[in-house]
């Protein structure tokens, strides 16, 4: 009995996990439809292009959605709540089994490593269990970042005991072999 019902759960597991990369790639889709011009990015100061990239991260993250919440107790199977997730150490919300990857890793989320993260999760972190390929729009990227920031708290709560600061030697912000930020630029070599 128990075997069957874990075959059942991994079999949930997989179909999720496509249910989650079909959606991605229809909002990927319609997302390149509507490229923003980036001289509306060059003013980001401005109150207006600001409301534009949060919207437009908005839009972008119906692609996480399927898989992660973005408020404490949005829990999934499929991926942990993403609330306080800016200066959280990966793999630190509890209750979710992560790949030994990701747990043995010692990323801190930041603006940098999300973005890397963001960009090609496999390559980043090979071995990782996320089943998306990346946001290769670099502009996408900072629109989602910021829009998470707005609704996960931009940083990971003080009063919250997953989200301790890394310490220690061989603590780092970025992933094992992880590129450059101009590594992952554009595949036409052009940066946003």
């Amino acid at each position: 009995m128990l075997e069957t019902t874990a075959r059942r759960w991994n079999a949930v597991v997989r179909a999720g996990k496509l249910a989650a990369a079909f959606c991605a790639a229809g909002m990927l889709a319609a997302c390149a439809a509507k490229e923003p011009e980036s001289s509306s990015l060059a003013s980001a100061n401005d109150d207006g292009a600001e409301r534009e990239l949060v919207a437009r991260g908005e839009l972008l993250s119906f692609a996480c959605r399927p898989c992660h919440g973005l408020a404490p107790g949005d829990e999934s199977p499929l991926g942990p709540h993403l609330h306080g997730v800016f200066g959280r150490p990966a793999a630190q919300v509890a209750g979710f089994q992560y790949s030994p990857a990701l747990r043995e890793s010692g990323i801190v989320w930041t603006d940098e490593t999300l973005d890397q993260w963001l960009a090609q999760p496999d390559t980043f972190l090979p071995g990782n269990d996320m089943a998306f390929t990346g946001f290769r729009s670099a502009a996408d990227r900072r629109a989602l970042i910021a829009y998470l920031k707005e609704q996960t708290g931009g940083t990971a709560p003080p009063d919250d005991d997953r989200a301790l600061e890394p310490s220690g030697p061989g603590t780092q912000t970025s992933a094992p072999g992880a590129g450059s930020a101009a590594a992952l630029e554009d595949a036409d070599g052009a940066s946003d």
